[in-house]
């Protein structure tokens, strides 16, 4: 089986009303954009993948690729990892296109990837996350709507330029809500700033903030420092009351092992979309389960995003 074609469309459909991402503060997002990457073989299967958008960065992306897939034996994924982590080394996050292979070759035997990598769960308890900064009011009217929905956890965000009004919020969630697994987000894995102003912390105000959590029962406190700031998370974390997570943003294995060798987290948040693709992915999933660490992937790109994501999850016992 080859590759013999291939095609990258940009994709953009606009939302009912703006978007204000906590993780991007002072942007407002008015579309939602993704790359649609299809991948035709000598046998009439399709493999399609998708990856973030902001714009139109991506517009030379299908003549880059086209030397590198056309041609291809797409079951050889190991190989397109290889291509991927080469293209690092121009500034390009392309792990995305990797679950287009994948798509592939769970057509090719009519089995979902899930069971290809193995095999563990069909059933996974969900969350639901919020996205924006919203008072309490607000915040509990959300609350509300995902009980209705079946939701017993939710995530909350804390990116406020004074983070005691986002524990403010949390505290009323708790009171309102006792029997709800929260966990928080503070996005300062990859903060953004130059839109607005974004908040920063170091590890005392990382620390602080674990320690009132905790008075909550939080489930795990996320991304509190910088993405590549292992010895501040192993610092954190030999002293925080609640369980860390981070990895959204880190990429390939060397950068979660660095995590794991200094006992830094105690969940890993690896996004095939981003992270590496499905096959790295279960690769950190099997180095977390040596270490006796969670898994709990990242998702917040498109529908295939959740998809691939989803598969992981469901091949892996931690």
């Amino acid at each position: 089986m080859r590759i013999i074609g291939i095609q990258l469309r940009l994709l953009e459909y606009p939302l009912e009303t703006p978007f204000y991402p906590s993780w991007l503060p002072g942007y407002p997002q008015t579309a939602h954009r993704l790359h649609l990457l299809t991948l035709e073989t000598d046998e009439g299967i399709k493999g399609y993948a998708a990856g973030i958008a902001f714009s139109r960065e991506g517009a030379g992306l299908q003549q880059l690729l086209l030397p590198f897939l056309f041609g291809r034996d797409p079951l050889q994924i190991e190989q397109v990892v290889q291509i991927c982590r080469s293209a690092t080394f121009l500034g390009l996050r392309l792990w995305w296109i990797e679950m287009a292979f994948w798509d592939i070759l769970g057509k090719a035997t009519g089995q979902p990837v899930y069971r290809l990598l193995g095999g563990y769960q069909e059933r996974i308890r969900a969350y639901a996350s919020t996205g924006e900064l919203k008072g309490v009011e607000e915040r509990l009217d959300y609350l509300a709507q995902i009980r209705a929905m079946g939701f017993r956890a939710v995530k909350l965000r804390f990116h406020s330029m004074d983070w005691r009004e986002d524990m403010a919020v949390a505290r009323k969630v708790r009171e309102q809500y006792p029997d709800m697994a929260i966990m928080v987000d503070a996005n300062m894995g990859w903060r953004v700033a130059g839109m607005g102003d974004a908040p920063k912390w170091d590890l005392a105000t990382a620390l602080r903030v674990a320690e009132e959590l905790a008075e909550i029962g939080v489930v795990w406190l996320e991304e509190p420092l910088d993405k590549n700031d292992y010895e501040g998370y192993r610092r954190l974390r030999e002293k925080s009351p609640v369980a860390l997570a981070a990895g959204e943003m880190n990429q390939d294995l060397h950068e979660f092992r660095e995590f794991l060798l200094r006992d830094a987290l105690d969940v890993l948040q690896p996004d095939v979309s981003l992270s590496g693709g499905i096959l790295t992915g279960k690769k950190i999933a099997a180095m977390a389960e040596a270490f006796g660490k969670q898994i709990a992937p990242h998702t917040w790109t498109n529908g295939l995003g959740l998809a691939a994501n989803l598969q992981l999850m469901g091949a892996c016992p931690n």
